[in-house]
């Protein structure tokens, strides 16, 4: 069993920060569990554009407000506490924060913590072992 709370992620090699938000991972590939869960704020007034063209991730926001683009579609969601989005087809997106978005995230197959969004917001996959090295 592990437990961690999100104080104990702060200033660690888990706490992921970038231009327009900031992820602390709870759980990464090296857990072996098959997926990884992530806490992350996308900071008011910012847009963030993303392609997760190699995993699947779920998010949940549990606080603030703004909007998901489906780049693909044009279609446009609010985001709210309560509302979650799948990207099951690996859609090109684009989140707007209107305020600090705090988001509850998971991924699969799990991210190792070392990923960084190339020019189109993709996240290359990355295996544990590959990170390892």
């Amino acid at each position: 069993m592990i437990v961690t709370r999100l104080a104990d992620l702060d200033g660690t090699d888990r706490d992921v920060k970038a231009e327009t938000w900031r992820s602390r991972r709870f759980v990464l590939a090296k857990e072996g569990v098959g997926f990884s869960f992530h806490d992350t704020v996308l900071y008011a007034g910012t847009e963030t554009d993303m392609w997760y063209a190699n995993h699947f991730e779920a998010v949940y926001c549990v606080g603030g407000t703004g909007e998901l683009v489906n780049r693909e579609t044009g279609e446009v969601h609010e985001l709210s506490d309560g509302t979650l989005y799948l990207l099951d087809g690996n859609e090109k997106h684009t989140v707007r924060a209107f305020t600090d978005l705090r988001m509850a995230c998971a991924f699969n197959p799990p991210v190792t913590g070392r990923e960084v969004h190339d020019a189109d917001g993709v996240y290359p996959l990355i295996k544990e072992e590959e990170a390892a090295v």
